[in-house]
């Protein structure tokens, strides 16, 4: 069995394919196209109806050199009318790099209609994205493609039933947890989880997976965090990140680069409150991609996510954004429950990590 068809045949078991299902597939670029048809060879051996559409990536920048404000914020017609029509979904998103010069503003309107397309998804059909990384983006970050690939199966085809028994041990402590502080060089960030739910992610809806998050309370989130380095999110580069919250909200932003870009995002709808709160939880993952999707399992990791939160978590906050940014805390930050630290530079908990991962050098394999 190729690493493909166990993918896909993973990807038909949690989404609970069978016969008449719905399935609605994207690809984002050509790149993807063996994981798809390993994919939709699947969904057909078990009676599903699969359709797939190329949501190519590269068009994207087609609309923002061209398109009018109010085409930039519409979600795109066919890709809602799939969410509206599937059971389930999957995307297949490759890591290509973005275009060398974006316009902030712009760009900002244009994730406004895809936030409209992602929401449909999460509140209408069962669904996994896969991220798949690619040459091209090795190249970018300074690794190699053997490399990222290793990963990303090492991270994909895990045994989740197991993963998950341990993030439901680590999730039913946490859920009695009040504050979860931060610490960092120019970091100290206080958040209120009182009464909230902590959930688990274990090879369902995000592949490479392995996280547990909640959704901190609206207005009980305190202090400054920094983001030291490069990450991409919606095509642009934002460089040194660094964000000040008050009340609940971001009440100062700062980037060395692509601040023009944050600032757009945060005019947003409920994109100034933290929608999340996660810990990567996946020893298998262990270079720093700049890819939010990635990067935010990674063992040793801390996620904050502005914009809409997790109903399941008691979140209530409402918007069309969702963006997950990743802190790596390896080297020297500490990740604190009520005083206690679960993360603390190479230190894991047990109840966090996998066995053996805390003994192994987190710093191992970054980029």
């Amino acid at each position: 069995m190729s690493r493909w068809t166990e993918l896909a045949a993973h990807l038909a078991r949690v989404n609970r394919v069978g016969a008449g299902t719905k399935v609605g597939i994207f690809a984002t670029t050509p790149s993807v196209l063996d994981a798809v048809a390993a994919f939709v060879d699947e969904v057909y051996r078990l009676g599903g109806v699969p359709q797939v559409i190329m949501s190519e990536e590269r068009y994207d920048q087609s609309a923002l050199a061209h398109a009018d404000a109010e085409v930039l914020r519409a979600p795109a017609p066919l890709e809602l009318a799939s969410m509206e029509w599937a059971d389930v979904h999957v995307s297949f998103r490759g890591m290509e790099p973005p275009a060398d010069e974006i316009d902030g503003a712009r760009l900002s309107m244009q994730r406004e209609g895809k936030g409209l397309v992602s929401t449909a998804r999460w509140q209408g059909t069962r669904w996994t994205l896969v991220r798949i990384p690619s040459a091209e983006w090795a190249e970018l970050i300074g690794t190699t493609a053997e490399r990222l690939e290793a990963e990303f199966f090492a991270g994909t085809l895990a045994d989740w039933d197991a993963h998950r028994a341990r993030l439901e041990r680590l999730c039913a402590h946490l859920d009695g947890a009040s504050t979860v502080r931060i610490v960092d060089t120019d970091t100290d960030l206080r958040l209120d989880c009182r009464g909230r739910t902590w959930v688990p992610f274990a090879g369902e809806a995000n592949l490479p997976d392995g996280e547990v998050a909640t959704a901190p309370r609206e207005d009980g989130v305190e202090g400054h965090i920094a983001f030291p380095g490069s990450f991409w999110f919606g095509g642009a580069r934002i460089t040194d990140l660094r964000l000040e919250f008050a009340g609940g909200a971001v009440v100062a932003a700062t980037a060395a680069e692509g601040a023009d870009f944050v600032e757009r995002v945060l005019t947003a709808p409920g994109a100034r409150r933290v929608g999340e709160l996660g810990i990567g939880t996946n020893p298998n993952m262990r270079t720093m991609t700049g890819d939010l999707l990635l990067d935010e399992k990674i063992l040793g990791t801390v996620h904050i996510a502005l914009g809409r939160s997790y109903p399941q978590c008691g979140g209530r906050n409402e918007s069309a954004i969702h963006w997950d940014i990743v802190k790596d805390l390896r080297a020297s930050g500490r990740l604190e429950v009520d005083g206690v630290a679960l993360i603390d530079g190479e230190t894991y908990d047990p109840l966090l990590a996998e066995e053996g991962a805390a003994s192994a050098s987190p710093a191992d394999g970054r980029s």
